[in-house]
């Protein structure tokens, strides 16, 4: 790949994900370099602002921290360095909060090492990329918005994967079983589970079942 090697922080909580990015970007020397990595949010901030990369790569959750807090930060302090999440969190809605705090681009974790150095290099060409099936979602809401048309319970503030895993959860799957018909992980489904559960104000899986039905969102 033409053009200047980049520098790159890892911000994660997961020692083996930081290990197992840095091994993925050293098969390609000429292209990117890991100058740094942080565990933290607040140790991130840090080490970001002292080297100056040109891209930093981060989660959507950062243990108890929120990457998309640090990216906020980053942004208020007018820092050069591209943020980049790289997250399992195939959810339009943290990928609109991500770009409202700044960030240049939202993938997810079954990116190639390939098609991360290139997506590194791009942002860092100005671009703002976005991982090609959360593309393709929003380009359906777009329509549907155009239309005067949204997805179930969005006006209960339901994201439109929520939207699809409380429908399957209506149908009577488990949360196992939701996560293979979506083809996500479990913990990808859980979370979005709790967010069904809060936008909803329930607690537990048959009101939000009951809530569904009551307000007829699935015929």
């Amino acid at each position: 790949m033409s053009g200047p090697r980049r520098r790159v922080v890892l911000v994660d909580d997961h020692e083996m994900v930081r290990a197992g990015l840095k091994s993925m970007l050293s098969r390609f020397p000429d292209d990117v370099r890991v100058v740094g990595e942080a565990a933290t949010a607040a140790e991130g901030f840090s080490v970001v602002t002292g080297l100056l990369p040109d891209v930093v790569l981060t989660d959507v959750r950062i243990g108890a921290d929120s990457g998309l807090d640090l990216c906020r930060r980053l942004t208020a302090a007018q820092c050069a360095s591209r943020v980049l999440f790289l997250t399992v969190y195939d959810d339009e809605q943290y990928l609109f909060q991500a770009l409202r705090a700044g960030a240049a681009g939202y993938l997810i974790k079954r990116v190639t090492g390939a098609e991360l150095v290139a997506h590194v290099h791009a942002v860092c060409s100005g671009e703002v990329v976005v991982d090609p099936t959360l593309a393709g979602r929003i380009a359906v809401s777009a329509a549907r918005m155009q239309a005067g048309e949204f997805w179930p319970g969005a006006h209960l503030g339901l994201t439109q994967r929520e939207s699809e895993v409380l429908a399957l959860m209506v149908a009577g799957l488990s949360n196992r079983a939701v996560a293979a018909r979506l083809v996500v992980g479990e913990e990808t489904v859980k979370s979005h589970v709790r967010g069904i559960y809060r936008k909803l104000g329930v607690g537990d899986r048959a009101t939000a079942v009951g809530t569904a039905l009551r307000e007829g969102l699935y015929q």
